[in-house]
């Protein structure tokens, strides 16, 4: 009897230490920082509106739509082409642009409030399954929340995120309830990904 008891806790072990090692290692992947971090990639279209500040000039600051010819007309400098530029490369444009003849040294930065032309795309076992716009920094926790939040059925700790890039397709587990519990950290969206929800086995 002992001896079997014996080998039943030795079992018992392993098992959960086995567990432990592989909860571990989903999260050292959620952790990935090219998992989390947004994309800084990620470029103006129509209907983006954005914000552009010039430093100490706030007749030269102010909020732009991207119309559908992508250029927008800018004080002192006129048309700027943005569609298909990242809010960097916009910056450095007006930047140039503005020292060739008007300020000296300008101090140009540029906000995204919406990103229109972007989307994401919240499927499965939530109030409100569709198509929604991206949002800069937005976050998987807001994504579920635009969708209504999880139907009672929802499986909320395996949320499977699909994500295209340069043609390869890639699903990554994330668990939101961890997240939302404060024991796992945020997962940060890109422009064009799927988040699936899942229904519980029972």
């Amino acid at each position: 009897m002992k001896k079997t008891s014996l080998v039943a806790l030795l079992l018992t072990v392993l098992f959960v230490a086995g567990g432990c090692r592989t909860a571990s290692l989903n999260y050292q992947r959620l952790d990935n920082p090219a998992l989390t971090r947004i994309s800084v990639g990620a470029t103006l279209g129509p209907g983006d509106v954005f914000e552009v500040r010039v430093y100490r000039e706030p007749d030269l600051s102010g909020s732009f739509r991207v119309p559908p010819s992508g250029v927008i007309e800018f004080p002192l400098i006129g048309a700027v082409k943005v569609d298909g530029l990242t809010p960097t490369s916009v910056e450095e444009e007006i930047r140039e642009r503005l020292k060739s003849g008007f300020l000296k040294s300008p101090w140009v930065t540029v906000f995204v409030k919406q990103y229109n032309s972007k989307k994401i795309t919240v499927i499965g076992q939530v109030q409100r399954p569709g198509t929604y716009p991206f949002e800069s920094e937005m976050h998987i926790i807001q994504a579920i929340s635009v969708a209504g939040g999880f139907t009672n059925t929802a499986r909320r700790n395996y949320i499977i995120v699909t994500r295209r890039k340069n043609r390869a397709e890639r699903r990554i587990p994330v668990p939101v309830e961890l997240i939302s519990r404060g024991l796992a950290k945020n997962f940060f969206l890109q422009p064009g990904d799927i988040i699936f929800v899942p229904e519980t086995v029972l």
